[in-house]
């Protein structure tokens, strides 16, 4: 089974054809499980709340699952600005002349631009060799490849012909980069799952020791860039990646991001979960283009190797490494850290299956890896208590923007969704109208306006759904734009599935967001550890 970080993002746990290999998460301390479970505790205590609620006060119930609804659909409305608006800046930045800025910008704290060095890692476990050409040839082809670029395919002993595909590798591409270095992560080792995290970690240890400590590096050049195995950077993000890391005089205590578009397999994908991942597209543009709201590094991403080393490196067990390691970085460099856009996409495989019920459940599979994530709320609330030198109030902003997106898909999907049910299976008589008699009787569809407007708390449930469908239209619009060229026209199945994405939406995010995360959430709280397959891309 491949090795997939790709769009597996969060949380992701690999099983190899033993037992012990890739298999669940070890056994932690009393202390970290009370916190681990502190999303799963909330979210039954929401499940509870909406049931007692739905027979009480129905009425309240219905109002407080409209409002959550509500705040959830001008989310998804603002978000949809947002993704427009990064839009614009990736075709700005696709248009900058980067060495140009640089020498327009350059201070006395800037790294001369020839002395940028980057290491990109590459973890990986049994992906088929066309995935790792295919990964290499994006990277030969990026800014001074041949000067610049020192890559590490990060192996798993596990892998029975790693380092034979490794030395294959090496063959192949060692001409095309100024290093290509191949590391083979052991298993096995105390105290340590074997993990994407693991297995990063032994790679950029490594590789310290062989540029910096042996070839005599210059620590302070050199920018870590760890990636999936899918991914496909845009052409230009290492020459702007090169300008922003030599421009920037705190470029120790940063982390640069750029938007994943999940269209490397775009067409052979279900059209019934392409509106999924146009909504999961423009969710990550939308954070990073935003104003106001905060981004969090995501599957592919990059800091200095003096941060890494300053902050740990990332932890040998722990399964959502990303948002697990800004954390690290933020409180060993006492909350100075701070994540910068970088407008240049790079391209992901989304999940695939035999048929949409298969596809559904790849993607429900993909989405509980990411909600493992859900523990990185325990692990903020840790360092914060470990840490009362750092700024409370930065803390705690950074908590709210961990604890949001997490609770949101679990305690307060819970709320909506049975808060806008509930009380009308409880009592049907609050129901402002009666779906079966209109159907009978079309005449009365005419009065159902009226009545909505009677019922603030139904009103406001519909406003909100309507809301979502179109900002999912929205979304697909968008995706559509900047996809890939179709290789053949659309069928008319593909049309029915396209044209009925748009109002299940709600429903698809229910069945492939919420319901995962909160199986994640329920397995954190008891302490029940991940066992899983790793999702089909190809």
């Amino acid at each position: 089974m491949p090795y997939r970080s790709g769009d597996e993002r969060r949380s992701k746990v690999h099983i190899g054809a033993g037992p012990s290999m890739w298999g669940g998460t070890p056994p932690t301390p009393i202390p970290e499980r009370v916190l681990d479970g502190i999303p799963g505790f909330l979210a039954w205590l929401a499940l509870l709340f909406s049931i007692a609620s739905a027979i009480a006060f129905p009425r309240t119930l219905l109002l407080i699952a409209g409002l959550l609804g509500l705040y959830s659909a001008i989310r998804f409305g603002m978000a949809a600005v947002f993704n427009a608006m990064g839009i614009v800046k990736i075709r700005r930045w696709e248009q900058t002349n980067w060495y140009q800025v640089y020498e327009d910008q350059k201070t006395p704290a800037a790294l001369p631009w020839d002395a940028v060095q980057h290491i990109v890692i590459i973890p990986n476990y049994k992906e088929p060799l066309p995935v790792l050409r295919r990964t290499l040839d994006n990277l030969k082809h990026q800014y001074e490849a041949r000067q610049r670029l020192i890559v590490v395919l990060a192996m798993e002993a596990g892998e029975a012909d790693s380092v034979q595909k490794a030395e294959l590798l090496k063959a192949e591409y060692a001409a095309c980069f100024a290093r290509l270095y191949y590391t083979v992560h052991p298993r096995g080792l105390p105290g340590e799952m074997q993990c994407k995290s693991a297995n990063e970690s032994w790679a950029a240890r490594w590789i310290k020791r062989k540029v910096v400590d042996e070839l005599g590096y210059n620590i302070e050049h050199l920018c870590v860039t760890t990636q999936d195995a899918d991914t496909r950077w845009h052409p230009a993000f290492f020459y702007a990646l090169t300008c922003q890391f030599a421009l920037d005089a705190d470029r120790h205590l940063r982390f640069w991001q750029s938007p994943i578009r999940y269209h490397g397999n775009i067409w052979e994908i279900n059209p019934l979960l392409r509106i999924v991942n146009a909504y999961a597209t423009a969710m990550e543009l939308a954070y990073l283009a935003s104003p106001w709201w905060k981004a969090m590094p995501m599957s592919s991403y990059s800091l200095s190797l003096k941060l890494l080393d300053a902050s740990g490196y990332w932890d040998n067990d722990v399964i959502a490494d990303e948002w697990h390691m800004f954390i690290k970085a933020y409180f060993a460099r006492e909350g100075r850290v701070t994540l910068r856009p970088i407008f240049l996409p790079f391209m992901a495989d989304a999940t695939i299956g035999d048929g949409v019920l298969d596809e559904l459940r790849e993607r429900y599979q993909q989405t509980l890896r990411h909600a493992w994530g859900s523990k990185e709320v325990g692990f903020m609330l840790a360092k914060m208590i470990d840490n009362p030198q750092v700024n409370f109030a930065a803390s705690f902003r950074l908590l709210v923007r961990i604890a949001h997106d997490i609770l949101l898909a679990g305690a307060g999907w819970i709320i909506i969704t049975a808060g806008s049910q509930l009380p009308i299976l409880l009592h049907p008589e609050i129901s402002p109208f009666n779906p079966v008699e209109i159907l009978v009787n079309p005449a009365l569809l005419a009065s159902v306006p009226a009545r909505l407007i009677d019922n603030p708390a139904w009103f406001i449930i519909t406003v909100a759904s309507l809301l979502v469908i179109a900002a999912g239209m929205i979304f697909w619009f968008q995706d559509m734009v900047v996809r890939p060229p179709r290789r053949q026209r659309m069928t008319a199945t593909e049309f029915f599935w396209t044209m009925i994405s748009f109002p299940l939406l709600p429903v698809l995010t229910l069945l492939v967001v919420a319901l995962p995360t909160l199986q994640a959430q329920t397995r954190l709280l008891l302490g029940i550890p991940l066992q899983f397959r790793v999702s089909r891309k190809g």
